[in-house]
């Protein structure tokens, strides 16, 4: 054997980054290793946090300074000794970003391909392929500049039309009277400042609406003054809306009408580009097609000229397919996909790439996937590891455990709780072991032999939303109703679109907690402005003491509790601050105590300790014990309440929200996937609680792919039979019991076989 052959394992020794305690594991190169445990064990931290952000750091390092100088700086994990790793490729569960301009088709490199294809084949050819981009002015519509909408703005909300510029006109987040903003306007001389908007004379209106840029002197100073419409325009409509600020956001959604834009009719090019077509379809139609059928079109373009091109254009295609993305279409905007949707087009990169020997990492690939699409996605892993590549899963789906060559199972609980290794080897020995997960890999959940009447329903009729079709469909109240069917089939479409926000209905989407790391467990639930409360009330002292983030922070960390050093281009380096030894308060803020605690045990407190420290004695507090109960409840006991927001797994954060959800008055729960990043146990717990809920008289529907909240549910819609535009129909409806029976769905055969029908 050569001595370059010998080297087939990757060696982690001493693993300590967030929970875990010294961590020893060796992975085989080459082969397919899963990563399980509860959530909160440790396992992100162990594959993303150590493993991953080592090989990327190192990377990195062979950069010349100047490079790295534009580069996010990383610091080293805590671990003792790294040996044997391998360039890593991340593919993770973090949404695409939500720039308006980015879609399927920009985000894969297959506009670019279709792009070729049409400057070559289009008749009349627009010209080089650049002139098919809305992304370039040669071939965006002039009249939205590539964007697809139109937007009319509604003055009113502008400004008062009965006040002056002094009087505080303009009522645009931002622009304060005594700002630069207003003071450009009012000194500008174009309108008078002291006059009411509304006694402006044609002109003055005009210049202070439309007016296009033009120099001023202002207080001897040289400023460039625009009219208020496109300086509005220019500072929020260009930007996209998720990124802005929650209150501008609002702002947006309340002064400004998206539509169509009547020029191009929402494809975003100009005319050129459109009258380009091949075989009567053009670049637009291409995209909008969905990419199973777009697929099929372009396997009968037959050119040799373009023949290489149209082969690899044909490859992409066909693994959005085949990976179960084939009902979307190349125009859709990458911000609206789901973070499974997401994880599985930055898959299609790598699925055709020519690269082996390479370390692919998964958070959680079957992520909203029905277990018919799990089996394609457990092909896919097969096939990159088959390449010769070494593949690193984070999972919980049994179905994808067992495909393993190698099992690492981390815990034996979460948080504080877990950070060991309970077991490492191959699935019949995790099967035999008396892990947790060992336990629970061949857990089943067993049919409800009572379901629970409904106590009305929720009509919802003619449906037509994305690719539903006319669907109608009565969906039953005070009972658990599970809304399943394959990905794609509609099922989002279906609930978000059809059941009306506001009074009485509670939604718990899949959208990230966004948080600094200030934020923590007891600032993101408001848990804190009870603590906060109690502790004044307790010394007689004012409330904004007991927080880090005001008057009672350490002066010397500003209350962050560590201390960054930015090294310019070397990765930054953060300690714990000396003065406050990590704790963020001030020393006199901590002499300050309750029950005998001072603030900063408080927020090292578990969520359970909390709760039992809060419950009685002179501590007691019902607001805050209400607060700890609900995230106790959703399986959060051993999060700690000064935990930062940003280490918190997937999982662990859609919980969070559930928690702060239950409290507001809703008769209707909707909730989407909440299983997602939850171990075979905690799917358990979660079951549990739903169940209390529908005892308690509220209604819950659950948008769902797991097998085991089906088999619970009170009653099963189930959307299909395929995805995209063969989806979109209602192929069942009723209990469980009778979808088993029925096997007339997909759902219903895989639901027999999980129950053992």
């Amino acid at each position: 054997m050569h001595v370059a052959d010998s080297h087939d394992l990757i060696q982690v020794h001493g693993a300590r980054e967030n929970n875990l305690k010294n961590v020893s594991v060796e992975i085989p190169k080459r082969r397919l290793t899963v990563f399980t445990g509860v959530s909160g064990s440790g396992k992100s931290s162990l594959v993303f946090g150590t493993i991953a952000a080592e090989s990327q750091r190192l990377i990195n390092e062979t950069y010349s300074a100047f490079v790295q100088g534009f580069m996010p700086s990383q610091s080293r994990p805590d671990v003792d000794l790294l040996e044997g790793l391998t360039t890593a490729i991340i593919v993770d569960q973090e949404r695409m970003g939500a720039n308006s301009r980015s879609t399927v088709g920009t985000a894969t490199d297959a506009n670019a391909m279709l792009r070729i294809v049409f400057s070559r084949l289009g008749v009349p050819s627009a010209g080089p392929s650049f002139h098919y981009s809305f992304n370039v002015p040669a071939g965006a519509c002039p009249s939205c500049e590539g964007m697809g909408t139109a937007t009319d703005i509604d003055l009113d909300e502008l400004f008062d039309r009965d006040k002056s510029l002094a009087e505080g006109a303009i009522t645009i987040p931002g622009y304060s009277v005594d700002g630069w903003l207003v003071r450009i306007f009012a000194a500008s001389g174009f309108v008078d400042a002291d006059k009411p908007i509304r006694d402006y004379t044609d002109q003055e209106l005009h210049d202070f609406l439309y007016k296009e840029q033009v120099k001023v002197k202002i207080d001897s100073i040289n400023m460039t003054y625009e009219g208020l419409v496109p300086r509005v325009q220019k500072a929020f409509l260009q930007k996209d809306k998720e990124a802005l600020q929650p209150h501008i956001r609002a702002f947006v959604e309340r002064a400004v009408t998206f539509t169509e834009c009547p020029e191009c009719g929402g494809t975003r090019l100009n005319k050129a580009a459109l009258a380009s077509r091949i075989d009567g379809v053009n670049i637009a139609d291409a995209c909008a097609m969905q990419i199973s059928d777009l697929a099929d079109w372009v396997r009968e373009l037959k050119d040799p000229s373009v023949a290489p091109l149209l082969a690899t254009l044909r490859q992409t295609l066909d693994s959005f397919v085949e990976i179960g993305l084939g009902y979307l279409s190349l125009d859709r905007p990458s911000g609206t996909l789901s973070g499974g949707e997401a994880q599985r087009t930055k898959m299609i990169r790598h699925l055709g790439s020519s690269l082996t020997d390479v370390s692919y990492i998964f958070d959680e690939p079957t992520v909203g996937l029905h277990p018919h699409d799990i089996q394609r996605m457990n092909g896919l892993l097969v096939r990159l590891r088959d390449k010769g590549n070494t593949v690193l899963v984070v999972e919980h789906k049994p179905e994808t455990i067992a495909i393993a060559d190698h099992v690492v199972d981390l815990g034996p609980g979460a948080g504080g709780a877990g950070g060991t290794v309970c077991f490492e080897g191959t699935v019949d020995g995790l099967r035999a072991s008396d892990t947790l997960t060992g336990r629970h890999l061949d857990y089943r959940a067993t049919l409800k032999t009572r379901t629970r009447a409904s106590t009305g329903t929720l009509p919802i009729r003619n449906a037509t939303r994305h690719n539903l079709r006319d669907v109608s469909v009565d969906v039953p109240l005070g009972v658990l109703c599970v809304v399943t069917g394959v990905a794609g089939s509609g099922k989002s479409s279906l609930i978000h679109g059809s059941i009306p926000k506001g009074a009485g209905v509670v939604s718990v989407d899949q959208t990230a907690i966004r948080g600094s790391r200030r934020s923590n467990p007891a600032t993101y639930t408001g848990l804190l402005d009870p603590i906060r409360t109690a502790f004044a009330k307790a010394n007689g002292v004012k409330p904004g003491l007991f927080s880090a983030n005001s008057a009672g922070a350490c002066p010397n960390c500003n209350g962050a509790g560590v201390i960054y050093t930015d090294l310019a281009m070397m990765a930054g380096v953060s300690t714990v601050c000396e003065e406050c030894e990590g704790k963020r308060f001030q020393a006199a803020v901590l002499d300050y105590k309750l029950g005998g605690r001072d603030i900063s045990e408080v927020l090292a407190m578990s969520v359970t300790e909390a709760e039992e420290f809060f419950a009685a004695g002179t501590a007691r507090s019902a607001a805050a014990h209400a607060v700890l109960l609900r995230m106790a409840d959703v399986g959060l006991g051993y999060l700690t309440l000064g935990q930062p927001l940003t280490t918190l797994s997937g999982g662990e954060r859609q919980r969070l929200k559930l928690a702060i959800h239950m409290a507001e008055k809703g008769g209707v729960y909707v909730l989407d996937e909440p299983t997602t990043g939850l171990h075979l146990a905690d799917v358990e717990q979660l079951l549990g609680l739903l169940d209390r809920l529908v005892d308690a008289g509220k209604s819950v529907i659950v948008i769902e792919h797991h097998l085991a909240v089906m088999a619970r549910a009170d009653w099963i819609i189930d959307l299909g039979p395929g995805a995209g535009h063969d989806g979109g129909r209602l192929v069942f409806e009723g209990t469980p019991a009778d979808l088993v029976a029925a096997r007339s769905t997909l759902t219903g055969e895989h639901l027999a076989r999980y129950v053992g029908a």
